[in-house]
């Protein structure tokens, strides 16, 4: 009921502005709890109000106002003090995975980067982005071939600049699946800061959201797709009404993909998993059979999810997590930036890497009903508290950060490197109130 009843109001807070803001109806998370989203397509100077209105009456502390400017998202107005922007955004203090990435950099020696760095990573992944952030200004040079996937990458730093004066940086990207930097501390020459969307137990690459939670949360701001948030409104039925059963659905990139195809095969009262395109195991196909692909929705129509590695973690994840079924993942080396806020037993069932120990996982939390419920309601939870739209700008900008005061020499913009220019967005109206002219502007 919630969905239709629920009505929500926002406009500009002085009857003399106006601006078009498109509201889509609120996402009933089916606990008691909804997820409102707005797109702006204009700013204002003197500020918001949002009425939350059930039937005629205001609720949940209704109405709000935002008061000063508030900024449609291509709005180029960066905040000049990122102290109080963090404050603003409240950014946590401490990223414990952010400071064990940084452990084995001291200082950055640039220098040494500029020599080894291209030589070493690019010729052999081809998937390595020089960038240098100078000026609030994005700059970036692409070292092999394998580099489409900055497209992601240059969004998120165009966007945190638009909202944050960034520091002056100079680093190298991994857009590629897997980290890349593997050498040790004590290693003679030791390790280079490579920034990568993934990390592993063994490697030293300093780990950024992935690019697909950085491109969700982007999106986000555009429109209403399957993002992080639209995930949290459509789960599907509740838990007692769910299927009873394990779910699968993904290609073959990992071995132990087909072994969950024949698992299911044998046991379809516990499994139900399928792959849905060939690429590394083609000559499996015919035995194995190809399941259609299935809208991420309906995954919550089951009970339990089966979470396996691709070539890399399995970047559904943190989508998994914030349905509502119990998330069965398996051991991996691998990890995202928010693994370290998760704990087995707690917010999911830990699985082992050969799945030995699935069936009787599945059985587990088929005889023990409760508890299983209360896991997967724990990790959505903390899902949601971890995986929230500002926590992502917070983590990037906390890394740029980090990553510039342990250069031991000042960015440059290299030979080759190209300014990635801010988006024209001639449609929406852009006031900065804040901005003050660049340096080299002056």
């Amino acid at each position: 009921p919630g969905r239709t009843q629920f009505k929500v109001i926002i406009k500009a807070l002085s009857p003399k502005e106006a601006t078009r803001i498109y509201t889509p109806r609120p996402l009933d998370r089916n606990d008691g709890t909804f997820l409102m989203r707005y797109r702006m397509y204009g700013s204002v100077t003197k500020g918001l109000k949002i009425e939350i209105l059930y039937g005629d009456q205001h609720v949940a502390q209704s109405p709000y106002i935002l008061k000063d400017p508030v900024y449609h998202e291509y709005c180029d107005c960066p905040e000049e003090d990122p102290e109080a922007w963090q404050d603003v955004m409240s950014c946590p203090s401490q990223e414990p995975q952010i400071t064990e990435d940084f452990t084995s950099f001291p200082t950055i020696d640039l220098q040494r980067m500029l020599k080894e760095i291209p030589a070493k990573f690019s010729q052999t992944r081809g998937a390595i982005v020089h960038y240098t952030i100078l000026n609030n200004r994005i700059y970036r040079r692409s070292l092999g071939k394998y580099t489409d996937f900055k497209m992601f990458s240059d969004e998120m730093f165009l966007s945190l600049a638009r909202k944050v004066r960034l520091p002056d940086v100079e680093f190298y990207l991994n857009v590629g699946d897997w980290p890349v930097e593997y050498r040790k501390a004590n290693d003679t020459p030791g390790p280079v800061p490579v920034i990568s969307w993934c990390g592993s137990v063994d490697s030293r690459d300093i780990v950024l959201p992935t690019y697909d939670v950085t491109h969700s949360t982007l999106e986000t701001l555009r429109g209403v797709t399957n993002d992080l948030l639209s995930i949290q409104g459509n789960t599907g039925p509740i838990w007692e009404n769910k299927t009873e059963q394990a779910l699968f659905r993904g290609r073959d990139s990992r071995e132990e993909r087909l072994h969950l195809v024949k698992l299911s095969k044998e046991n379809p009262e516990l499994l139900d998993a399928g792959i849905t395109g060939y690429f590394f195991f083609r000559e499996k196909e015919k035995e194995l059979g190809k399941s259609q692909l299935m809208g991420f929705f309906d995954f919550f129509k089951y009970k339990y999810q089966v979470n396996v590695d691709g070539t890399v973690a399995a970047y559904r994840f943190p989508y998994l997590l914030l349905g509502d079924s119990l998330v069965l993942k398996q051991d991996s080396q691998y990890y995202e930036h928010f693994y370290i806020g998760l704990k087995p037993w707690k917010h999911y069932v830990p699985v082992k890497r050969n799945l030995e120990d699935l069936l009787e996982k599945i059985k587990w939390a088929k005889e023990n009903d409760e508890k299983a419920r209360q896991i997967a309601k724990e990790g959505q939870l903390t899902a949601r508290e971890l995986l929230q739209p500002h926590t992502f700008y917070c983590y990037y900008y906390k890394v740029l950060q980090k990553y510039a005061e342990r250069q031991a020499s000042k960015p440059e913009i290299r030979d080759g490197m190209e300014l990635v220019p801010q988006p024209d967005d001639m449609d929406s109206v852009c006031s900065c109130h804040r901005k003050k002219p660049l340096r080299e502007d002056l």
